[in-house]
């Protein structure tokens, strides 16, 4: 087989660097992929926006099967478009996808097929939307409908953030287009965990759980970001939960989407809170979760190729696991996620250890430098026999290529270890 990968980032390395591992690939490409990338697979220069081109790509290289890394291209219609010209893409449809492109959306097909998530209200007009902060008050949340990459959601624990996070939402439209319309909805508390799953139709297959640090700095403080870091398993999430959350959540959005007239085909991403009341939704992506890929593929030991092809005919397939632990740390430009530097110098990554799994996010080479390209910039995962092992040895792997110009969370997975303590 020949396989295009579509995006450039982290998630799309951990992706390139699963698929390259299948018996089944022959040739694989990614565009625009990345300097990183290109250790896995070859780089076509075509934006993931020009689906033109990425089409006639496919079709003049044989590809047989095309995987999406991001949100934007999916929701803007590449599933359709790749579909129309018959070639073979493992992503949602544009009508599909919007169970991540709108947030209101979303809340209405949970609505209509009794998904439990937060109560919520959507608001078009800034001075009602503040009338109903003022009478629900704080802790609450605010999101903008639109995607906003991950960084479209504010968490106010008090009524002064609450009404400061809708004027940057709604009034300075620090997301554009993505915050003209605002969903409102109940703070949940509980623990957070991811759950993606490949989906076809109705046919869910769920993939191990992750948890995702969202905060810039330990401790969980500091701005929301795309994501920080993350490990799997979750050991404090029990397996009983995992199996409601695919039977009250997954299942009944995969089945809602089949009788809306709107069938998803590709990875279907549940971020999910265990609430007194059981698992509940904070929200659903149409894709492959970042940086969660980056510790969910490690640890599956089944060809990944092999089970997206059983999935797109319909066929269960039987996913096996490791059980030893991966922890994946991001390295970010210092000041993401507000404003930092690009090209700055970093540490010698072949100063890695050998077992180190290194994600590219946003790097580039010069000669033989690796310089800073993005806020994310890479990410180590490690596989260990205990969750502590893994992130001591990813700490170390950092700390090797640490400079000025970047940083990262030393604490990924303290609320499994906090679990862990409080049982002792």
């Amino acid at each position: 087989m020949n396989v295009l990968i579509i995006g450039s980032g982290g998630r799309e390395h951990a992706m390139a660097w699963k698929a390259a591992q299948s018996p089944k690939v022959d040739k694989l490409f990614a565009a625009p992929g990345s300097d990183g990338i290109a250790a896995v697979a070859e780089c076509v220069p075509i934006d993931v926006m020009d689906f033109e081109q990425l089409a006639a790509f496919a079709k003049a290289h044989r590809i047989d099967l095309t995987l999406v890394g991001p949100e934007q291209p999916l929701v803007s219609g590449i599933g359709d478009f790749f579909e129309k010209e018959g070639l073979k893409i493992f992503g949602p449809s544009a009508a599909a996808a919007q169970i991540e492109g709108s947030k209101s959306f979303a809340k209405a097909l949970m609505e209509k097929y009794n998904i439990p998530t937060a109560h919520y209200r959507t608001f078009t007009d800034y001075q009602a939307a503040g009338n109903y902060l003022h009478e629900v008050g704080a802790p609450i949340v605010l999101k903008a409908d639109g995607l906003a990459a991950g960084k479209g959601v504010v968490v106010a624990p008090t009524m002064e953030a609450a009404g400061q996070g809708l004027k940057t939402l709604m009034k300075d439209k620090k997301f554009a287009g993505a915050g003209a319309r605002v969903v409102i909805e109940e703070y949940l508390e509980g623990e957070e965990f991811s759950l993606m799953a490949l989906v076809h139709g109705g046919l869910v297959v769920p993939l191990a759980i992750a948890q995702d640090h969202k905060r810039a700095f330990e401790e969980d403080k500091g701005p929301n970001t795309g994501g920080m870091g993350a490990y799997s398993p979750v050991l404090q999430i029990a397996q009983t939960v995992v199996a409601e959350a695919v039977r009250t959540i997954v299942e009944p959005a995969a089945a809602g989407l089949v009788q809306e007239g709107r069938p998803f085909t590709g990875v279907l991403y549940a971020g999910l809170m265990l609430t007194e009341k059981g698992p509940k939704v904070i929200e659903f992506n149409c894709r492959f979760g970042d940086p969660e890929t980056q510790v969910v593929l490690p640890r599956l030991e089944s060809d990944l190729i092999a089970a997206i092809q059983d999935v797109m005919k319909g066929i269960r397939p039987q996913l096996r696991w490791t059980d030893r632990t991966a922890v994946g740390t991001v390295l970010a430009s210092r000041g993401y996620p507000g404003s930092y530097k690009k090209g700055e110098k970093l540490g010698r990554l072949d100063a890695l250890s050998e077992n180190a799994l290194l994600f590219h996010a946003g790097t580039r080479k010069s000669g033989t430098d690796w310089l800073t390209n993005g806020g994310r910039v890479l990410l180590v995962t490690r596989l260990g026999d205990s969750l502590r092992a893994a992130r001591d040895a990813v700490n170390r792997d950092l700390e090797n290529i640490q400079t000025d110009a970047v940083f990262f969370r030393k604490d990924i997975g303290h609320r499994a270890l906090e679990a862990e303590a409080k049982k002792a």
